[in-house]
C-alpha cells in the first residue's frame, strides 16, 4: 500500500511526499481508513511505529473535508501525558499547518499560565496539550470544547498510569456529543483501566492491536554486558565512547543524581553531554532538549524521563548504564534508536543490583541472553543464582505424621471451652458458655466439633 491509496486531500500528499514518506506504516494502513471512515478508535502498537501519523493525518483530512461545529471552539484536541511527548507532536503536526488555514497551538503544565489564555483566545483549530494544564484552562472558561470534532488520546496507558483519570473525564464530559469522534492509542490494549475507559469514552469503537506491545524492534540490535560494580560500569561506559562509532547517544540511569555525575564525567573527557531530569523547571528542560535535537551535544544523560515520545532520528545507540525497575519500560527505552526505518543498537550494563531486572526483561522479551565482553574489561560477576524457596508446612503434612494414630492416642484437653448464641439483646450478640463436662463423659463427637 502506498500513501497515495489511502484518498487523502492534493495538499496533504504534497506534504506527505516533501517529507519523504512513500509507505505507510502497518498501524498507519489499518488506523487511517478506519478514522477517516468516522469510527472511534483503540489501537496499540508498538513505540516507533508511526502512531502520530496515524492520527494526524486523520485528524487533517476531516478538518479539510468538513465544515466546522462552531466558529470558536477548538476543533481537535490531541492530549499526551508529558510535555516532551507533546512537543514532539506539535511539531509534526506543524508540518502539515503551516501550509494551511489552520491554526495549532501547544498547551503544557510548567509554562506561563496567563500567555496560555490569551493563546486560546484567538480560537485555534488546533490544541495539543497535556491533561491537567488543558483541565485548569477548562475549568476557568479560557475555551469550550461544545464544537470539538475529533479528541485523541495518545498513550492513554500512561496518563492513566499518571493519574490524570479525572481531567480526562472532565475533558470528555466538556465535548460530550454525538458527533464527536474519539481514536485512544495505548502500548497495551491488556490494561484493566484503558478499557474501562475505553468504554466511557468510545462508541463502538475499532480495536486494532499491531503485535505485541512488548515487541522487540528487528532494527535494533541488542548487546548486554555483565559488570561487577559501578566503577565497572563507567570504565565499560567510557570504553565504548572512546572505540566504536556513533551519532548520538542515550544514555539512562537510574537516579537523577547519577544523570550530572555521569554527564560531569564524560565532560572532563572531552564529550560533548548534558544531564536530563525531572528535577530541572520546563525552561531548563526546553533548552537541554532543543541543543540535544539540534545536535549540539552528541550524549544525552537522563531518567525514564526521555524514555518515551521522544522522536529523534540521529540517535544511534543507546545505553542502559542501568537496568529499568519496569520490564516494559526497557521496550519504550531502546525505541529511542532504530526510528524511521534506521538501524539502532541498545546496550545494557548488568550488575548484581541489576540481575533481577535482568531477568524480568529477558522474561518479557521470551529469549536468553548471551552477554558480550570487551577485552580486558571482562566482569568476574556471573549472574546471580535463584534463592531456594523454603517448604512451608501445611495442615496435611502435620496429618500425614499423626496418621496411624488412634483418636484416644491424641491428647485430650480437659478444659473445653466452646460458646453458643443466645437471644439478642439490642444491637449486641450475648455469648452463653457451655458448661465443662468431666473427660470421663466427653464422647468422640465433642472432640470432633471442638
Amino acid at each position: 500500500m502506498q500513501f497515495s491509496d489511502l484518498g487523502l486531500e492534493n495538499s496533504l500528499m504534497s506534504t506527505v511526499e516533501h517529507l519523504g514518506f512513500t509507505e505507510p506504516t502497518e498501524i498507519q494502513q489499518k488506523a487511517i481508513p478506519a478514522a477517516m471512515s468516522g469510527h472511534d478508535l483503540i489501537a496499540s502498537s508498538k513505540t516507533g511505529s508511526g502512531k502520530t501519523l496515524a492520527f494526524i493525518l486523520p485528524a487533517m483530512q476531516r478538518l479539510l473535508k468538513n465544515r466546522a461545529l462552531s466558529k470558536k471552539d477548538p476543533r481537535v484536541l490531541i492530549l499526551m501525558p508529558t510535555r516532551e511527548l507533546a512537543k514532539q507532536v506539535y511539531s509534526q503536526l506543524r508540518m502539515f499547518t503551516s501550509a494551511s488555514q489552520f491554526k495549532a497551538v501547544l498547551i503544557l503544565g510548567g509554562e506561563n499560565f496567563n500567555d496560555q489564555v490569551k493563546t486560546l483566545e484567538k480560537d485555534p483549530h488546533f490544541i495539543v496539550a497535556t491533561p491537567g494544564r488543558l483541565a485548569d484552562h477548562l475549568s476557568q472558561g479560557h475555551f469550550y470544547l461544545n464544537g470539538l470534532e475529533l479528541l485523541i488520546l495518545d498513550e492513554a496507558d500512561r496518563m492513566l498510569d499518571l493519574g490524570f483519570a479525572t481531567q480526562l473525564t472532565q475533558i470528555n464530559n466538556a465535548a460530550d456529543h454525538r458527533k464527536r469522534q474519539t481514536l485512544m492509542f495505548s502500548a497495551t490494549l491488556d490494561h484493566a483501566q484503558v478499557n474501562d475507559f475505553a468504554l466511557a469514552l468510545l462508541k463502538k469503537p475499532k480495536r486494532i492491536a499491531i503485535g505485541s506491545a512488548y515487541t522487540e524492534h528487528q532494527d535494533i540490535t541488542k548487546r548486554f554486558y555483565l559488570s561487577d560494580n559501578l566503577t565497572h560500569k563507567e570504565a565499560l561506559l567510557e570504553h565504548f565512547l572512546a572505540n566504536e562509532t556513533y551519532q548520538q547517544v542515550i544514555i539512562f540511569t537510574a537516579t537523577r543524581s547519577d544523570t550530572d555525575r555521569l554527564a560531569n564525567i564524560l565532560i572532563e573527557k572531552g564529550i560533548s553531554a548534558s544531564a536530563l531530569s525531572g528535577e530541572l523547571n520546563q525552561g531548563q528542560r526546553n533548552q537541554i532538549m532543543d541543543s540535544f535535537c539540534k545536535g549540539q551535544n552528541k550524549v544525552l544523560v537522563t531518567t525514564d524521563l526521555a524514555s518515551r515520545g521522544l522522536d529523534l532520528l540521529n540517535v544511534s545507540h543507546v545505553i542502559n548504564f542501568d537496568m529499568p525497575k519496569h520490564a516494559e519500560e526497557y521496550v519504550h527505552r531502546i525505541g529511542r534508536t532504530g526510528r524511521a526505518g534506521s538501524k539502532g543498537d541498545a546496550i545494557s550494563f548488568v550488575g548484581p543490583k541489576d540481575w533481577l531486572s535482568f531477568k524480568n526483561v529477558e522474561g518479557l522479551l521470551q529469549q536468553t541472553t548471551q552477554f558480550d565482553f570487551f577485552n580486558g574489561l571482562k566482569a568476574k560477576f556471573t549472574g546471580l543464582k535463584p534463592k531456594k524457596t523454603k517448604k512451608i508446612k501445611t495442615s496435611s503434612d502435620s496429618k500425614s505424621k499423626n496418621q496411624g494414630k488412634s483418636k484416644s492416642a491424641l491428647p485430650v484437653k480437659s478444659n473445653i471451652k466452646t460458646f453458643l448464641l443466645a437471644k439478642e439483646v439490642g444491637d449486641m450478640p450475648v455469648l452463653r458458655k457451655k458448661k465443662a463436662l468431666p473427660v470421663d463423659k466427653i464422647e468422640s463427637s465433642d472432640l470432633e466439633e471442638s
